[in-house]
């Protein structure tokens, strides 16, 4: 009799067994794809922010180009039109270029604003500051008005300051788009845009 019980427990748990495991398989199999599911948002979540970091950074560096590029023309156009008004030879054509050039400059310098990280933006300002005072000091001159430091030489020697902003101003990009600096590579760049 005692192996009647023994195979009647042994019937029930394995009864009991195929029953709880019809109940706890599936909650179980809720469970790991729960988790899978919780693991491939975390990963499409870090895809997504690294795209993102990638197109902030593509942004940064084409606007950073832009500004730089635009710099240097209404640098250049600001000089050339210094030494046109040096010369006296000043025409409505000479002024439509330094206007274009202004223009422009202001254009790209607000699309900079958007993207341009903290620092870059300080020195993106002071530079722009800079250029608008030089600019002002150069039409004072030119109009026959110039301010007491505002003669020919003193305007030429603040292409020198503009420069040296200049320097400042690229660091400030490199060093947040990430690229290494080194002294040997500011040089070969200051001399390169010379």
């Amino acid at each position: 009799m005692e192996s009647t019980y023994i195979g009647l427990a042994v019937a029930v748990v394995g009864v009991a067994g195929t029953l709880m495991a019809s109940v706890l398989s599936p909650r179980l199999l809720a469970r790991i794809q729960s988790e899978q599911f919780t693991r491939e948002q975390r990963a499409a979540e870090a895809q997504w922010l690294r795209e993102q970091q990638v197109a902030d950074l593509a942004r940064r560096r084409e606007a950073y180009a832009n500004v730089n590029a635009s710099f240097r023309r209404y640098r250049t156009h600001l000089l050339n039109f210094l030494w046109t008004v040096h010369k006296g030879a000043v025409t409505e054509a000479a002024r439509e270029v330094i206007e274009e050039a202004r223009r422009d400059h202001h254009s790209v310098f607000a699309a900079a604003q958007i993207v341009a990280s903290a620092r870059v933006l300080a020195e993106l300002n002071t530079m722009t500051r800079t250029l608008s005072e030089t600019y002002r000091r150069i039409m004072c001159l030119e109009e026959g008005d110039p301010d007491p430091d505002g003669s020919f030489e003193d305007l030429t020697a603040d292409f020198n300051r503009l420069w040296d902003q200049w320097e400042e101003m690229l660091g400030a990009m490199r060093a947040d788009l990430g690229v290494e600096e080194s002294a040997s590579g500011r040089a070969g760049a200051a001399s390169s845009a010379s």
